[in-house]
């Protein structure tokens, strides 16, 4: 695994010799617009693996994406490389259908420290409520975004982090929220967490249960998600969104378009830069 092949793949050519909060952002940037979230292994007859080198292969030398344990994963290895100082936490996300957060651990991200200030970042949860720059690790406070505005909160030790949601402007279509979650008013949960330290091998379990439980959504939707520049690309099924944030003040611009299985093969090719293998099966 080497760090350049890294930095080819998420377009990066800048210096970093210092592990700063500047650098962070830069890298983390590229990422985000460079590797899609994307759980199509499973709906092509892939098997996932955990470890590093299979997550480098496919995500690195395949340009592929992944989901938040091989996405996060491979960021964690390349902070590390780059000197940070980063540890891996483990996250219940926040099921709006349920009402609630998820029984067992079910997501990954990063804390990283600079300078005695810790921040998280997570290049792994895709779609609208993907952070664009590391967030520092403060309760309370509104750290505003291109995507919106995302905080912390902090209760006895576990952390809860939500965003402000904007309204969407969807032409030719009435206003409803994007991927289909019941509306909560304007602030949407996304996960919660503590500052145990974990380490990857925790999430074996994980990643096998999510790769053969019908009940959760990655075994019922397929998903590719990415970070554009001004917005996002989202691909969920046969429908293909194309996200602009702020089109308008306080309101995003939301197209969507339903699209033939030969259609979807494409879109993945020219939107996504991603060939498959093995037949999808959306």
């Amino acid at each position: 695994m080497n760090i350049q092949e890294y930095f080819r793949r998420i377009s990066y050519n800048k210096p970093h010799k210092d592990a700063d909060l500047p650098t962070l952002t830069a890298v983390f940037q590229h990422h985000i617009q460079s590797i899609p979230f994307e759980n199509l292994s499973m709906h092509c007859g892939e098997p996932i693996a955990l470890d590093l080198q299979s997550a480098y292969n496919k995500i690195v030398r395949k340009k592929r994406g992944g989901w938040c344990l091989e996405i996060n994963h491979l960021l964690f290895w390349a902070l590390q490389e780059l000197g940070y100082d980063v540890c891996i936490l483990g996250a219940h996300s926040y099921e709006p259908a349920e009402g609630g957060y998820t029984a067992e651990i079910n997501h990954i991200l990063l804390k990283v420290v600079i300078q005695g200030d810790p921040y998280i970042v997570d290049a792994g949860f895709g779609g609208a409520y993907q952070m664009w720059q590391p967030l520092m690790l403060i309760s309370g406070k509104d750290q505003p975004q291109v995507p919106g505005i995302f905080r912390f909160l902090e209760d006895s030790g576990t952390w809860y982090f939500e965003k402000v949601k904007r309204k969407h402007y969807i032409p030719e279509q009435s206003s409803t929220d994007f991927p289909d979650t019941p509306d909560l008013g304007n602030i949407r949960k996304i996960y919660r967490f503590t500052l145990e330290p974990r380490h990857i091998d925790d999430f074996q379990e994980l990643n096998t249960y999510l790769q053969v439980s019908p009940e959760n959504i990655l075994q019922k939707k397929s998903i590719c998600s990415l970070q554009t520049p001004d917005g996002l690309l989202a691909l969920v099924g046969w429908t293909f969104t194309e996200m602009k944030y702020n089109y308008t003040e306080g309101m995003d611009l939301v197209n969507i378009t339903t699209l033939t299985d030969e259609e979807v093969e494409k879109t993945l090719k020219e939107k996504f830069n991603i060939v498959l293998k093995n037949k999808l099966v959306p």
